[in-house]
């Protein structure tokens, strides 16, 4: 048995740095101030897709993304981790957007690329922490979904079985294909990057990319097709761009702030696991983790 997986991956500012330029006048996020990283629950999202490529031969795992060009990072990211291929969503009509136009403009993706068995995401982004954008997703597609998974057990006979991890304990559950998943970050993480992935799709980019590139290995790109990023703008999804972008969105950011935690208590441990254990166990009770 193989599978079809779709990854929704997206490309962040790392707001464990946010100065005071990162917000511009119109409320939005000003990304440009900010480094970009991989949203680290999307990355423990891949690891489960990857998994499953490992355990059913012939599975194939494709990466989704929405940004601006440079979003094409994630896809590379990915193959260097090893996934198949990636389609990168990207217009000016997208700039913007909040939780109901990103699932939106998603959503006319996935109607595009059209086969699939299973699409997983991380649970949410660490720029918006609003954990809406895969159920919505699966709602558009009529799907079913399961959230807060942490592993994905097995699949077979058209069904797949998941552990979830919830505040009071760990359920299983069991659901039918095609679904959406979304992804703990108390799943595991993500391998780090293949040497031979990385040489196999370093040279990998989009056609805009490409077009801002010197000459330099343009000859790739004919004789080597997966080096060919595959990018989309709202008129290849076939998107109404009332629904996209500023327009399509319902909620605006007010502001947002850089919030510094200071120490007002300290503890001392004695060098032994069980008074690291006790710690562990102290911090999830209050919340304080976990």
């Amino acid at each position: 048995m193989s599978l079809k997986i779709i990854v929704l991956a997206k490309q962040v500012p790392d707001t464990r740095n946010v100065g005071k330029d990162a917000m511009k006048a119109d409320g939005t996020v000003n990304r440009a101030a900010l480094s970009a990283i991989f949203n680290p629950e999307d990355l423990n999202a891949l690891e489960q897709a990857l998994r499953l490529k490992e355990a059913y031969a012939g599975t194939t795992v494709t990466l989704l993304t929405m940004g601006p060009g440079r979003a094409a990072e994630i896809i590379r990211e990915g193959l260097y981790r090893g996934a198949d291929d990636g389609y990168l969503l990207t217009d000016r009509a997208f700039a913007g957007s909040d939780t109901l136009a990103t699932s939106y403009a998603l959503s006319m993706a996935i109607h595009k690329i059209k086969d699939f068995d299973v699409i997983i995401c991380g649970r949410q982004a660490i720029d918006g922490d609003t954990a809406q954008v895969g159920p919505q997703v699966a709602e558009k597609l009529g799907l079913a979904q399961i959230t807060y998974a942490e592993e994905i057990c097995k699949v077979e006979n058209g069904t797949i079985t998941v552990k979830r991890r919830l505040e009071r304990g760990v359920e299983t559950v069991q659901a039918p294909l095609p679904i959406l998943i979304t992804v703990n970050g108390s799943a595991a993480d993500c391998r780090p990057r293949n040497a031979k992935c990385v040489q196999k799709y370093k040279h990998a980019k989009t056609v805009t990319e490409k077009q801002e590139a010197g000459s330099d290995y343009m000859h790739l790109y004919s004789n080597r097709p997966y080096l060919n990023l595959t990018e989309w703008s709202a008129d290849d999804v076939e998107a109404d761009v009332a629904q996209c972008g500023l327009s399509g969105s319902p909620t605006k950011v007010k502001k947002i702030e850089n919030v510094v935690f200071q120490t007002k208590e300290s503890k001392t441990l004695e060098a032994k696991d069980e008074a690291i254990d006790e710690l562990m166990k102290e911090l999830i009770t209050n919340h304080t983790i976990g």
